[in-house]
């Protein structure tokens, strides 16, 4: 149960009010930036809350029980402190926000109202869209593990025990042409086959867009070239000579890690589960029942 302050209580009581909302975001790598609906700025918190962001709440939709809560703001860029380039780059997702009610002539009283994550940001007609996800979301979020035949580790994590910075799994390569956002020549990748980084990722090690990675589509050999295509752009366009380093990728399968990986002991997926064609098959002469791996 939320309690109002007695200060704000009594104010909320009076005829005439002095209120605003400030929106506190936090970015996951520790930033932090203030707005509010107010015309002149507020400070709290050791926050300063910028005033005229261009910020404005929408619609929120709320269901009873643990339903989960959303919400979106709406703004146009007006703030020097976020650029289109941080929201193409992904630095605002899964970012904390707190919303709070405050009267603008006495910010001490304020009421912490709700906390949400951001989800999607979108940009139409020229303003950008940010979703808001309540803290109930989380309940609806897979917990434990899932019984698949595909296994649930990440390539390289504690769980598979794959060790990426070995030389057949990794190497750096410099950017020879972009053909488009989603597409790059790379050089230094004579080495390697066709496809050897699908579903690897591609890591920019210098230029803007430094530290940035992104899923890896394909990858073809053309003459010692490798031609290597991008799921998603990168924030920054990418220039020729910039220094890259590719990964391997994994598809989750038990074939693709016993024979590639050798690593089927650590395969973290079921892949002896009978699928629905075992389960309404029927005993035959022509198929061996022995109760036997279907993988072996």
């Amino acid at each position: 149960m939320r309690t109002v302050p007695p200060a704000l209580a009594e104010h909320l009581g009076r005829a005439a009010t002095t209120l605003c909302r400030c929106w506190k975001l936090v970015r996951r790598d520790g930033q932090t930036f203030g707005f509010t609906d107010h015309d002149r700025a507020l400070a709290f918190d050791g926050v300063e809350f910028e005033a005229a962001s261009g910020l404005s709440a929408g619609e929120m939709q709320q269901d009873l029980g643990l339903n989960a809560e959303s919400q979106e703001i709406v703004g146009a860029l007006t703030s020097d402190r976020i650029s289109p380039d941080d929201i193409s780059a992904d630095r605002f997702d899964g970012a904390r926000v707190e919303v709070f009610l405050v009267n603008w002539a006495d910010p001490a009283e304020r009421l912490l109202e709700r906390v949400f994550t951001i989800g999607a940001i979108t940009r139409r007609d020229g303003a950008f869209h940010v979703e808001l996800r309540s803290l109930t979301t989380d309940l609806s979020q897979t917990r434990g593990r899932n019984i698949s035949r595909l296994c649930d580790a990440d390539l390289g994590d504690g769980r598979c025990g794959i060790d990426l910075a070995l030389p057949q799994w990794s190497a750096e390569g410099s950017v020879l042409a972009v053909r488009s956002g989603l597409c790059l020549e790379i050089g230094g990748l004579s080495a390697f086959a066709a496809n050897h980084f699908r579903g690897g990722r591609l890591s920019v090690v210098s230029g803007p867009n430094s530290g940035a990675a992104v899923e890896i589509a394909g990858q073809e050999m053309q003459d010692g070239i490798a031609i290597v295509s991008l799921w998603k752009p990168f924030a920054f366009e990418l220039a020729a000579t910039e220094a890259v380093r590719l990964t391997a990728g994994c598809d989750k399968h038990f074939a693709t890690c016993r024979d590639r990986f050798a690593n089927s002991v650590n395969f973290r997926g079921f892949p002896h589960i009978p699928g629905n064609d075992f389960a309404l098959g029927y005993a035959s002469t022509f198929d061996v029942m022995d109760g036997g791996a279907l993988i072996p």
